[in-house]
């Protein structure tokens, strides 16, 4: 490149088409990224208050710790699916990548079918699990446990949900990828 060239922007990986979407879904998605990015503004603006307080005026917020470890939690459940969305879940498709194309769309039609059904096991025991919990406290906030491990079925329900949603994008292998977190890739010219 030459200094008379102007600086283009990082190229994109290759994404394949994605299919309309309705405002339905399109409402979901937004709705749901929106709430993982407020409680992930409160955690931060939670631990850096009270390191603030720490450091500054020598005093602690003593429940920040545990509400800031609870939104994490929570965040991570409830941004499980948007990931399975984008195909950002670690995946070692070694195997997949050498199959032939109809060997390989049966392979992830039984990986889309196993997780589906480990969703709903997740979900199913999730919620027994809120239930076994309601009559017990967290240490510092007094809540019910049932409030901070109900991330758990409502976690699985989402994912279900984005599976269910993107179920032919699973299966090709092809997810709604925003940006790429790949380099650029070199032109060679």
């Amino acid at each position: 490149m030459s200094a008379a060239e102007p600086a283009t922007a990082p190229a994109q990986l290759p994404v394949a088409a994605s299919r309309p979407v309705g405002p339905l879904e399109a409402g979901f998605v937004a709705w749901n990224r929106r709430i993982i990015v407020l409680m992930m503004a409160a955690m931060v603006a939670l631990v850096f208050a009270n390191v603030v307080m720490r450091h500054g005026f020598r005093y602690s917020l003593v429940w920040a710790e545990e509400l800031s470890q609870l939104l994490m939690v929570w965040i991570v459940f409830l941004g499980a699916g948007l990931a399975l969305r984008e195909g950002r879940h670690v995946a070692v498709e070694f195997f997949l990548d050498r199959m032939a194309p109809a060997r390989r769309a049966a392979a992830r039609t039984a990986i889309f079918l196993a997780l589906a059904i480990f969703l709903v096991a997740l979900f199913v025991l999730g919620l027994r699990y809120v239930l076994f919990a309601i009559g017990q406290e967290t240490p510092v906030l007094n809540l019910p446990y049932a409030i901070p491990y109900a991330c758990l079925p409502l976690g699985a329900l989402l994912c279900l949900v984005h599976l269910l949603l993107g179920r032919e994008e699973f299966i090709e292998g092809r997810f709604e990828t925003p940006e790429s977190l790949e380099p650029p890739e070199s032109t060679g010219a």
